[in-house]
This record gives C-alpha cells, structure tokens and sequence, in this order.
C-alpha cells in the first residue's frame, strides 16, 4: 500500500514522466482504460513509485494541456470508451473505428470522434434514469458546483457560439450578471448537462485508476500550471481576479523573457493575476485550485513557480516577450495562506528552472519544496554548473529531460562534440546508447527522485518530442504502441533501480 509519508523523507524513489495521452488506444488518443492499468502495471514490474503526468484539464488552443478550458476541470478526451461499454453506456455495433496513426494523435480527428461517442453515451443515459451511473452524476454535480457549473455552462456558451472565445460572445453572456447567467443556463440547459456529465465520467475513470496505482504502491505526481487560459471558464467568471481593462482585454500578459528555449523569450499570452484582489479573498481561488489537485493526485509540481516570487508582465499586444518587465508576486503571503488552509507540509514541487534568483530559491527553501535538476542543462556549456549531479543535494528532483526538452537521443545527436565528449567522459560511457547511460546518471544521483521520460527509457529519437517550447502547433502528439513495453526494458530499469537505492521493495 502506498506510504504517504514518503514524500517528506528521504526515501529514495524513481519514475517516469508520461502523460495519459500517450498511453496505446484503438481511439486515437490515449485513454485512462486497459492501456492506463498496464502501465501502472509496467511501473510495479520495473520497482518504480512515481508517475508524473501533465495537467489534466480540457485543452484549447494549440492542445496544449498549459492552455485550459478551465483550472478544475478534466480532460473528456481521456474518457475510456471501452469502459463506458463494460458499464453500458455504449454498444459497440452501433459505431466503428476509424483508421488512425497509431504513434501520432490528430486532435481534430479524436474530438470530432471522441465527443459523438460522449453524446452518444449521454443519450444513452437519459432514456435509462435507472443507470447506478444517473444517481452518482447528479450527486457529483452538487458536491463540485461550485466550479461545474460554471464550467458547463461557459462549454455550453462555446458551443452555441461556434468556438468563439468569451469576449466575443454577445454582451448578456460575455458579461452577464447573476440573472443572465440564470437565463442562459436554462437555455443552454441540455448542453449543460453533458457537460457536467463528461466531467463525471473523466472524474469518476480517473478516481478508479489513481486507486489501482496506490494499490501498486505508485504515487502519481500532478501538474499544475501557474497561470491560466484567457479563454477559460475561470477567466469568463472571476474576472476580477485578472488584470484586465474595462472591455475584458487584458492588460499585461505572461511569459518569459529569452532564455535557454528562444532568443526572443516565450510569449505565453496568458493573463495576468490581481494579486491584491486574490489577496482580499484571502486567496481563496488559488486555495481551492490546490486542494482541488491535490484530490487528484499525490504530489504537486507547480510550473513557472518562480512565477509567485516575481512574474514576467508583458504589455498586451506585444509580438515577442522581450519587452516585458519583473513584477513583484504574493510570494510568501500565498504560500502562508497555502501552509495554514492546507497543511503544512505539502507535497510540492517547485519548478524552478529560467531565470532563477536569491529570491526565488528563499521563497522555495522556507518551505523546503524540492527543486528540478535536467541533466540536459549539466552539458549545455563546458563550464561548471549546478546541474551537474555532484551539485545536487537531496531535496530535489532529477530529471534527464522534461516534456520541454528534446528526447536525450535526439538532444545528443544535435550536440557539438565537445558537449559529447564532456557527457562521455562525466558519464564513463561510450554513448552507445546514451538515454540509459542518462538514465543511470539520474538514478546514481543524491535527489530524493529521480524521474525519466518514457521516451528516453524506450530509447526514442527527436520524432517522439512531446513539445518545442515557443512553438503554438504540433506539439502534445507523441504516442508509443503496447508493444513497445517489454520485459527486456522492464527487467533493465528494475537492476537500475534496486543499484541505486530506489526500489519499491
């Protein structure tokens, strides 16, 4: 059983980074079906006690699970439809599977299909009320109303609009007040509905599969994006907690200025939060949105955390984010309010990479969150560095390359050969196969965690990239088929992880 204290020990423990998408599926996507047990199943095989995913919201523009439909809501494309087949909410003659690429996910395909198959299971529902599922759903939908319902109808308004974003939605909506709201709920009641539904099925699938990992002995490590979408449901309905102008445009936007990833910074495009305004509710959204995760999953890593220090404001409408400017976040005024409403050891991870200052690392140490060591960044330059592991200490988290960075094949066949020769040489490896000799790196080092992407441990190339940072297209794609899984792989990181201390066992 899992060992929930773990966390805030030295435990030793390892994992792999793969987000649910990725997962084989005869659906064009990755789902939290058969596929998600047997990787749950592959990590136990191999003695592994980590599985870190993306967020796990619904994506909007680009895919992207950094830009969300909502800060609480959950991923519908995720859904198991073989699931809702055992449990009756669908009957497989009545629907076929179209052909797919198996190693690559064609969003546009997967919602068009995907979401018939949900209406379909929802129709289903409503001509049988008697469904155990029909009393579970409404029940879930008063104990979450304080977000659903908001979420659902702001889906619902997308969908009566053609896809439009929220501002651009008639006035009675766009900025409705509490009886308009009322108004198109009714209206839009139907759709509603659904929405709320899907939501049920993505919370009710993931619950039963967080279960079984805890019954492997896995804890899952979540993703929680500082910032949020400005076409999302918590922007079209807390706008006062956003820095936005009087027409809803914001006025400042997010990002970063030129750093490791792009020359001309990266221009996110998120809005910007009122930091006073959220001060005056005693944080209260912010302190939601964490518990709510938190129920989610075991340990959170929270992006940009450097972001709660000092953030990046960019004037809105610039093109690039170099012209932007540091100002000053809640820093320890939130994390206080967190440690008081939620406890005081939280299970966090600071992820602060970037432009790191004294500041940040203070605001990180005071409450002992762990931070991220990429053993990429080790061999960027030929000078020392505190990404090189005999730096490391043993609050943090190794990595050899997150969802950002290239596969380690692909990062090292683009490397100029004094970078290979200073990883050959620091690694004692001849480079043969580069990813494990990562891997072992990652492992043998004193962080606490160490955790792999499943690119690397399947010893993949620049083609199972999940994202180039700074680029809005054709990211979040990457697949792998069950029968990349072997024993072979499974028995090799297993010897790895009993070597350095970090077995299940």
């Amino acid at each position: 059983m899992i060992d929930y204290t773990s966390f805030s020990t030295d435990k030793r423990m390892s994992g792999i980074l793969l987000h649910p998408t990725s997962f084989p599926s005869p659906y064009g996507i990755g789902d939290l079906g058969k596929e998600a047990y047997a990787f749950i199943d592959f990590l136990a095989k191999s003695k592994q006690t980590l599985w870190q995913v993306l967020p796990l919201g619904p994506t909007g523009y680009g895919d992207s699970p950094y830009q969300s439909f909502s800060s609480f809501a959950g991923q519908p494309l995720l859904i198991s439809p073989d699931i809702l087949m055992e449990d009756g909410l669908l009957i497989k003659s009545e629907w076929h599977i179209p052909e797919h690429n198996p190693h690559k996910i064609d969003y546009g395909f997967v919602i068009q299909h995907k979401f018939s198959l949900l209406q379909k299971a929802f129709d289903q529902l409503k001509q049988n009320i008697t469904h155990p599922y029909y009393e579970a759903w409404q029940n879930f939908c008063h104990k979450e109303a304080s977000w659903l319902d908001d979420y659902a109808l702001f889906m619902a308004c997308k969908d009566y609009f053609d896809g439009k974003e929220w501002l651009k939605w008639t006035e009675d909506i766009a900025k409705p007040s509490k009886a308009q709201k009322e108004h198109w709920r009714i209206k839009l009641s139907s759709r509603t509905a659904f929405y709320t539904f899907i939501q049920f099925l993505f919370f009710k699938q993931w619950h039963h599969l967080r279960e079984y990992a805890h019954q492997q002995g896995i804890l899952i490590i979540g993703d929680l994006p500082i910032f949020t979408s400005y076409d999302s449901s918590d922007v079209w309905a807390k706008k006062e907690l956003f820095l936005l102008d009087d027409h809803g445009y914001p006025t400042e936007v997010a990002g970063v200025p030129p750093d490791y990833f792009s020359k001309t910074g990266q221009l996110w495009g998120n809005p910007l939060y009122d930091w006073p305004s959220h001060k005056k509710q005693d944080y209260a959204w912010w302190v939601s949105r964490l518990a709510h995760t938190l129920k989610l999953v075991d340990i959170v890593r929270i992006d940009h955390f450097r972001g709660f220090e000092s953030f990046w404001a960019i004037p809105y409408g610039e093109e690039t984010a170099i012209y932007g400017t540091w100002k000053k976040g809640p820093g320890a005024d939130l994390m206080n309010t967190f440690t008081h409403k939620l406890g005081e050891h939280l299970p966090i991870i600071a992820e602060d990479l970037g432009v790191i200052t004294d500041e940040v690392c203070q605001l990180r140490d005071a409450y002992h969150l762990p931070g991220m060591k990429i053993l990429q960044f080790a061999f960027e330059n030929l000078k020392d560095n505190d990404f090189l592991p005999h730096h490391y200490i043993k609050n943090t988290i190794c990595y050899s390359g997150t969802h950002d960075n290239d596969t380690t094949i692909g990062w090292y066949a683009k490397a100029d050969e004094a970078k290979k020769i200073k990883v050959r040489q620091y690694m004692q490896s001849d480079a043969m196969d580069i990813s494990w000799a990562f891997i072992r790196t990652c492992y043998s080092s004193i962080s606490k965690m160490a955790i792999v992407p499943m690119q690397d441990v399947l010893s993949l190339g620049s083609q199972a990239r999940m994202n180039i940072p700074g680029t809005a297209m054709g990211n979040w794609q990457w697949r792998y088929t069950k029968e990349m899984l072997t024993d072979s792989i499974s028995q090799r990181l297993a010897y790895i992880t009993d070597l350095y201390g970090r077995s299940s066992t």
